[in-house]
């Protein structure tokens, strides 16, 4: 199978007045830091440079400006900013170190989503297991029912009948794909069977801050309700997985296949936007107190 984009969208437009670029990327980093005041992030399919902070700014609105800045350069958006403007917002988890965006709003449509935390950032010793072994677990959750979308983080060991080295500069984002897909299940099966459970349509790596970080697209084809009817009925996800302390942290966003092309751009942007961030005195290293689970 040829690879395809994770994101899939138009190249960008040529623009003739490539002069004026330097001047555009200055006031477009200004827009963008007016907007987070007001809680609007625009998405563009122009790179901008991120603005400079001094001291006193809180740790929250840096993860947010960081992220922000960062998201073309990860997915090349389509379109122009007066296209199509989504706001976001910021979940940032202190007990497992890591943030990201969440979409909030699209006032050009007029769309509010409908966000319910439905697991609270938790150490991972008490997390929901997602398969028998316990081995990878959701430290937290949000889910918005109505349009059947879903924003979850999990934490495991790698396998290492798909990761054989402990040199994660070595591993192919197919490989580690291939690793957390293998994981999860909520049924008695083996890795194998786990991993047939999805199609895997496309993978690739991308380095931030000297750490890499593994993007992929994949199917799950099985109905999510017991009264769906429709026999090819799937789940379409992205997701993002990065390492550290010796586990991948993941974070995965998924809808219906019959709403994708509605809901797929805006949760493209949220696992764009994922980030482990520096441990505070609040991180909990998901191998200290396994027995502990509260």
């Amino acid at each position: 199978m040829a690879a395809t984009a994770l994101l899939s969208s138009a190249p960008l437009p040529s623009s003739p007045n490539r002069s004026i670029l330097p001047t555009r990327l200055k006031n477009q980093s200004k827009i963008l830091w007016k907007q987070k005041k007001c809680g609007k992030f625009t998405a563009c399919s122009e790179f901008y440079k991120e603005p400079t902070f001094q001291y006193g700014v809180s740790r929250r609105n840096l993860t947010f400006i960081a992220l922000s800045s960062s998201l073309s350069l990860i997915f090349p958006f389509s379109g122009f900013c007066a296209e199509e403007e989504l706001k976001m917002g910021s979940s940032v988890d202190d007990i497992n170190a890591y943030s990201y965006l969440y979409p909030v709003e699209l006032p050009s449509k007029q769309f509010f989503f409908k966000w319910v935390e439905t697991r609270k950032p938790e150490r991972y010793s008490s997390a929901a297991p997602l398969s028998p072994d316990a081995r990878l677990r959701i430290v937290s959750e949000r889910v918005d029912i109505i349009d059947n979308l879903i924003i979850s983080v999990s934490i495991g060991p790698p396998n290492s009948q798909f990761l054989k080295s402990k040199e994660k500069s070595t591993w192919s984002a197919k490989d580690v794909a291939d690793s957390v897909l293998s994981d999860k299940s909520a049924l008695r099966v083996t890795s194998t069977q786990r991993l047939a459970e999805s199609s895997l349509l496309d993978a690739h790596a991308s380095e931030i801050d000297g750490e890499p970080y593994w993007y992929y697209e994949y199917l799950v084809r099985k109905s999510p309700t017991k009264t769906a009817q429709e026999p090819n009925l799937f789940r379409h996800y992205v997701a993002s997985t990065a390492e550290r302390d010796g586990y991948l942290y993941t974070l995965s966003a998924s809808t219906l296949g019959k709403q994708w092309e509605n809901m797929g751009t805006s949760l493209k942007k949220t696992v764009a936007s994922f980030r482990l961030l520096p441990p505070t005195e609040s991180y909990v290293p998901p191998y200290k107190d396994p027995w502990r689970f509260w």
